[in-house]
């Protein structure tokens, strides 16, 4: 462990200020993935700034039906708050699918959305990797890339983002909130990371500096169902091979809303554009939806040991889908 510095920020401008001028500090909330990077010499920051005690803990209802959910906000009382479960379950579902109960007591809304790649290479200091160290190679496309990416990758890295609870975001068409050097801002949560291209070393579109406050959900409509299943090696405590969060609005046998993302697939949660306009104003039947994956995975480009990820996307993606509107019809 390299020494660092230490500074508990009392409020939202001393932790930004506390960051501004310093490119290797890190705000620190439960630490579940910065403090292991840390162990293992990945990440090393120079300044540690402690944000557990800003008043960023609470889940909100919002005059238009919305929720808006703090930063500080812990994966395990976000799975189990009564609005989410009842008018988000694909975001309920995608929290107790991420890790163990003991993790999600600690892990944050905010850390969440920040946790990077389990690429093996990226973790291994002693392996080049150009997210790790830019323009050192990206060894993983030519040796173990199984558990890695077929859509959106690039020459220079073929890691995947590993939430489970961004794949839902993207899919609840929610928003992330900054307060950073220049002020406040938001962002689509389906546009919050970024594809790797020939700069794999930022795994998203946060400044220098800024700071994740909250996240917001639009309102539910009285029609609106979801879901996320997730495909991995063992039954619980393993990041997806495959992942899908759908929501579908079905009225009259008819598509009326759709909304699909894919984790464990790139390097960001993969927002389905293509199959949600197959998907649009169209029967609400297996068929439409096997077009709809067919759609969207024909850009695929699987490496050599994990093209087993296209057909498994297309199976559970046609599933979830046809489980909600099985679920529409019998209403």
């Amino acid at each position: 462990m390299k020494p660092f510095g230490y500074v508990r920020a009392a409020s939202i401008g001393e932790a930004v200020r506390a960051a501004a001028g310093q490119p290797e500090a890190r705000f620190l909330g439960g630490g579940t993935n910065l403090v292991d990077l840390m162990k293992l010499g990945v990440e090393t920051p120079q300044l540690l700034i402690d944000v557990t005690r800003l008043p960023l803990d609470r889940i909100e209802e919002l005059p238009d039906g919305g929720l808006r959910i703090g930063a500080m906000v812990r994966n395990s009382e976000l799975a189990a708050a009564a609005p989410v479960r009842d008018r988000y379950p694909v975001l309920s579902q995608a929290l107790l699918a991420g890790a163990s109960g003991q993790l999600r007591n600690t892990a944050t809304t905010g850390g969440n959305l920040l946790q990077r790649t389990r690429c093996l290479y990226f973790q291994d200091t002693s392996k080049p990797c150009n997210k790790r160290e830019p323009g050192t190679g990206c060894p993983a496309r030519d040796g173990a890339h199984r558990d890695l990416a077929v859509l959106g990758h690039s020459e220079h890295c073929v890691a995947t983002q590993p939430s489970d609870m961004a794949v839902a975001l993207a899919a609840l068409d929610a928003t992330v909130h900054l307060h950073g050097p220049d002020g406040e801002r938001t962002v689509a949560a389906a546009e919050f990371h970024r594809l790797p291209g020939d700069k794999p070393e930022q795994d998203s579109v946060i400044g220098a500096g800024e700071l994740v406050t909250s996240v917001q959900l639009p309102p539910a409509s009285p029609g609106m169902r979801s879901r996320y299943r997730k495909a991995r090696d063992r039954a619980s405590f393993a990041f997806a091979l495959v992942s899908v969060g759908a929501v579908l609005e079905v009225r009259d046998g008819v598509v009326r809303h759709a909304a699909l993302a894919f984790g464990g697939l790139a390097h960001r949660p993969w927002r389905a554009r293509a199959a949600e306009k197959v998907l649009y104003g169209a029967p609400a039947t297996e068929d439409t939806f096997a077009r709809a994956a067919d759609a969207e995975l024909a850009a695929a480009r699987p490496l050599r040991d994990n093209g087993f990820k296209v057909p498994l996307a297309r199976n559970l993606a046609v599933g979830v889908l046809a489980d909600l509107a099985d679920r529409a019809a019998r209403s």
